[in-house]
């Protein structure tokens, strides 16, 4: 039987000498100034420049995908954050923007090639924001922004390999 030895890349936790863009929602932002916080604080800690970061307020979740697909055509960030809170209320309105807001987002990356981090909280009661914003389950704006770091440096090196890829075939095929 073969053994197969694959070669492994990850992004690493290194912050220093990357640019981040994050869109904050002002709805509910007495939930989205905390994730806001703890994002800004896990770029810090990993060695992010206050000039290296820009953040951009938007009215609500659901202007969070243009924002950052805006964002992304600049060419001045390795990653960008969305944070936002959708609560659930009486009406289907919250599953359109939950929806929307998650698909545009997703559009966004896809079409530019720009990891956006999803911190969005979509919950069904101001508790349930609460304890994911700071208190029980952590602070999800923490994890976005390791997860901001470690998207961004992948795909740098996903950019170089292809890269280096694409002139080892075009020189391959002239010889």
């Amino acid at each position: 039987m073969a053994k197969i030895e694959a070669t492994q890349v990850s992004g690493g936790l290194s912050a220093t000498g990357m640019r981040f863009g994050i869109a904050v929602s002002r709805f509910n932002n007495f939930i989205t100034e905390r994730l806001l916080t703890a994002a800004l604080d896990a770029l810090e800690r990993a060695g992010a420049s206050g000039k290296g970061v820009d953040v951009v307020r938007v009215p609500g979740s659901f202007e969070l995908p243009l924002t950052c697909k805006k964002l992304a055509q600049t060419g001045k960030y390795d990653a960008l954050i969305a944070i936002g809170c959708v609560i659930r209320g009486e009406t289907a309105h919250y599953d359109y923007v939950c929806s929307e807001t998650s698909r545009g987002l997703q559009l966004a990356q896809m079409d530019t090639g720009v990891p956006v981090i999803f911190c969005v909280l979509t919950v069904d009661t101001l508790e349930q924001a609460i304890d994911r914003a700071g208190l029980k389950s952590g602070n999800k704006g923490f994890e976005s922004g390791l997860a901001a770091i470690e998207m961004g440096r992948l795909s740098k090196k996903l950019r170089s390999s292809a890269t280096t890829s694409d002139a080892t075939q075009k020189k391959a095929r002239r010889s």
